[in-house]
């Protein structure tokens, strides 16, 4: 965590199954659940902001390809004017 940051109490319910396999990795991997959980947000919410600039993106290059389609056809215009 960067210095800081505060950190927020939060009540979580998880599914049983869930559960149990955070608990056999944490105790593997030697790291507190807290971090770990933390850690996996984290990773998520990563995931979710790329994919939710992809979208972004993707929408916003559909708009740039019809304007330059545009663009490109006032050109083709001007020229079969010459």
């Amino acid at each position: 965590m960067e210095k800081g940051n505060t950190m927020k109490n939060l009540s979580l319910k998880l599914e049983d199954n869930i559960f149990q396999e955070t608990e056999k990795i944490v105790t593997k991997v030697k790291k507190n659940r807290n971090r770990y959980i933390n850690e996996a947000i984290e990773f998520y919410n990563r995931l979710h902001k790329r994919k939710l600039l992809t979208k972004q993106l993707s929408k916003e290059s559909k708009i740039v390809a019809k304007d330059s389609l545009e663009v490109l056809a006032e050109f083709e215009r001007l020229n079969d004017e010459d």
